[in-house]
């Protein structure tokens, strides 16, 4: 009998962890007004002009953010936030800050040089000192989630500096 409701649990488990996640986008021309600006966030990364609608705040918020960066490099071996990136993280914090309900998902990255358990490590310290640096400037902890991929998705191919430099990153991602 316990051995029955094991499986089914397990099975269950399975199961659940195999559904898809709902879309939170909206259509092309489903048309979000700004009281409505959960959704009117759909079309906010594609870059292009909205036509026959004015950006919401949230939306020109995120624009900004692309436009300062959605990336953090790192020199090699290195985890602590370059100088030149701590405008961007505090961009970031104020961003969150002002948009409670949204997340940001910060995935870490290194290069190929370094042992593939050495370099998801590496990633995730990466990630952490960005998490850090938005814990300390008032972002929540439930509005932030880390992931580290070591050198499993590189930006760049290659075996140069240039390479190498490209793919030390955290990048930063949001979701609803």
């Amino acid at each position: 009998m316990r051995m029955t409701q094991l499986i089914l649990v397990l099975a269950s488990a399975v199961v659940l962890a195999g559904c898809p996640k709902r879309s939170t986008t909206v259509p092309e021309g489903a048309g979000a007004s700004a009281g409505n600006q959960g959704a009117a966030t759909a079309g906010a990364g594609s870059g292009g002009a909205q036509t026959g609608e004015q950006l919401t705040a949230e939306q020109a918020a995120l624009r900004e953010l692309e436009r300062l960066g959605m990336i953090i490099y790192f020199d090699y071996d290195r985890a602590e936030i370059k100088p030149e990136y701590v405008s961007v993280v505090a961009a970031h914090a104020r961003f969150l800050n002002g948009n409670a309900s949204r997340k940001v998902r910060l995935e870490g990255h290194a290069d190929e040089r370094g042992s593939r358990e050495y370099n998801i490590g590496l990633g995730e310290r990466r990630a952490q000192a960005v998490r850090r640096a938005l814990l300390l400037q008032g972002v929540t902890e439930a509005q932030i989630t880390t992931v580290s991929y070591g050198e499993e998705r590189p930006a760049a191919a290659g075996n140069d500096e240039a390479a190498y430099g490209r793919n030390r990153r955290v990048q930063i991602g949001y979701g609803q």
